[in-house]
């Protein structure tokens, strides 16, 4: 059954209960009020810090946005783009183009307007959903996409190269199309990360999205009485795919816009979170935070709070120590997934197996997995190799790019360019991405166990090891390193830490600076080996 009919169960089964919260925390900060009082005292509706969504009306406005794309002319295949920040209406808006028949295109808020004007061609969208946020982005292009028949501008003061969203949809049907759907029709085209290049489009089915709902569900069970407290960006599969466990189970989501450790803390009390997802950066800050005194926990109601979990990115084995003896009685997971598998669960480690913190864990629910040389034999436990996996929710293709498609896709295995080891427990750890790989006088070094290592100095907030140009040893290990803010520390500080590296494995250079994520955790490294890489390059070919 197709991911909408979840929904409209909700709809008649749960109609008056809360859904969906939104919360702004600057808007509730200037009223010096709870986010609750902010929402009872706040009168304008447009500009609210707190707003709430029933089962029964996000149905309703999914369905109203399902009958305004019918009325244009979109019909079942079309793709419908949408541009919009964490918002209460993100979801119905995503909801109706399924409903519609059509395929939703989310789009990543920090696309230029170039890269947006590339996706919207390269998915051959026909609509597109933006908010106000992107009003002069769009503007930038809207003359060379001809291809969008319709702007739908979510807001007010809708620019006039675009229509009212707001206005339209309250003209249309709240009862919902009869437009059937499969299994096996396409839903969604989803964008990589786009961390070697521009991004490639990601076709996946209604099959897909199911299955990561029921994968989701399956890992974390999530129960009506449960509360998802989502912070990451919905254009993500990750955090729309984690929420689907409440969709199924017909429970609450928060979207909390702001990601400071005091706004996260203060959203988990007030709105009685019991399942938090977090990315690194985020759960180190509400550490240091603790740390720092900025955050006193007793003063909030957190008992409640029974599962943080973290993916999109390697997950330092420091942290999470760090963080269950701050937090003892949370249940600590980690799922590992891409776009390409429709996000988190292919590989899961599992809340009973917090002992084998470090590890991503095993095939998850529905999945298999296993770790190939380049040749797709298997490899023994302990030995490196490529991590492949196997499922309902593995994508249809890279949409026009069949040689793409062929390099991953071998006999319904995705070959995810993760590389890997198992242990003689059968449980799986990152060793890292192929392609960053850095091979120095014939050794192989893998950067994320160097970076594991480095996040154990209590003075470094964040680091990334990337290779450089040598023209001795091919390439050698850098270590970007980002220092906790008041903290100092020199190169040589760093050498003595690493004596207990093997020599091949110790950064031979230390750069002090920032670390580029982008809005899923990931490591920027091709922004770094732009950055860094480049003057090295023409050092060793100078030299040879």
């Amino acid at each position: 059954m197709p991911i909408t009919e979840y929904l409209e169960r909700n709809a008649r089964e749960f109609k008056d209960e809360v859904a969906l919260v939104e919360i702004n925390p600057e808007m509730q900060e200037a009223k010096h009020v709870t986010w609750r009082e902010y929402a009872l005292i706040e009168t304008n509706p447009s500009d609210p810090g707190r707003k709430e969504l029933t089962w029964g009306e996000f149905d309703k406005k999914a369905n109203r946005f399902a009958n305004l794309l019918l009325s244009r002319g979109v019909r079942k295949g079309d793709r419908v783009a949408i541009l919009l920040m964490n918002s209460i209406e993100w979801l119905p808006v995503y909801f109706g183009i399924l409903k519609s028949g059509a395929l939703a295109v989310p789009l990543n808020y920090r696309y230029t307007a170039e890269e947006i004007k590339y996706c919207l061609d390269l998915s051959d969208s026909s609509v597109l959903v933006y908010g106000p946020e992107f009003t002069g982005r769009v503007e930038e292009i809207t003359d060379r996409i001809p291809d969008i028949r319709y702007q739908f501008y979510v807001g007010e003061d809708c620019p006039t190269f675009s229509e009212s969203y707001d206005k339209l949809v309250t003209y249309c049907s709240s009862k919902a199309p009869q437009i059937p759907l499969t299994d096996d029709d396409e839903a969604a085209i989803y964008f990589s990360s786009g961390t070697t290049g521009f991004p490639k489009a990601i076709l996946h089915a209604h099959r897909a999205l199911v299955h990561s709902a029921k994968t989701e569900q399956a890992h974390h069970g999530q129960g009506r009485d449960d509360v998802f407290l989502c912070i990451p960006p919905l254009y993500h599969t990750g955090a729309k795919m984690h929420w689907f466990g409440s969709l199924i189970a017909g429970s609450r989501a928060v979207l909390l816009k702001g990601v400071k450790p005091q706004w996260v803390i203060r959203a988990v009390s007030e709105e009685h979170c019991t399942i938090v997802w977090l990315l690194v950066p985020w759960a180190q800050d509400i550490l240091d935070a603790i740390d720092r005194g900025e955050i006193d926990l007793s003063e909030y109601e957190l008992d409640q709070w029974r599962l943080m979990h973290i993916g999109a990115q390697p997950v330092p084995p420091s942290l999470i120590k760090r963080w269950l003896k701050v937090f003892p009685h949370h249940q600590y997971d980690t799922n590992y997934g891409l776009s390409e598998s429709i996000g988190p669960g292919c590989v899961h480690l599992g809340v009973e197996n917090v002992d084998k913190v470090g590890a991503i864990g095993k095939a998850g629910y529905g999945w298999e997995a296993k770790i190939v040389d380049e040749n797709g034999r298997e490899v023994a436990n302990g030995e490196v190799g490529e991590l492949a996996v196997r499922g309902p929710g593995v994508m249809l293709c890279y949409y026009k790019d069949e040689k793409a498609t062929n390099e991953v896709l071998k006999d319904g295995w995705l070959w995810t360019g993760d590389m890997a080891q198992c242990d003689e427990d059968g449980f799986i750890y990152l060793v890292d991405r192929k392609k960053d790989v850095i091979i120095t006088g014939g050794e192989n070094l893998y950067p994320v166990q160097i970076e594991d290592y480095l996040r154990r100095s209590d003075k470094i907030k964040d680091v990334a090891v990337i290779g450089l140009p040598d023209p001795r040893l091919g390439e050698i290990a850098a270590a970007i390193i980002e220092l906790k803010p008041g903290v100092t520390c020199t190169e040589q500080e760093i050498d003595d830490f690493c004596r207990e590296l093997p020599r091949y494995k110790r950064p031979r250079k230390v750069i002090f600076a920032e670390v580029p994520r982008n809005p899923t955790g990931k490591i920027e490294k091709p922004v770094l080996r732009e950055k860094y890489c480049h003057g090295r390059l023409v050092e060793a070919q100078t030299t040879h």
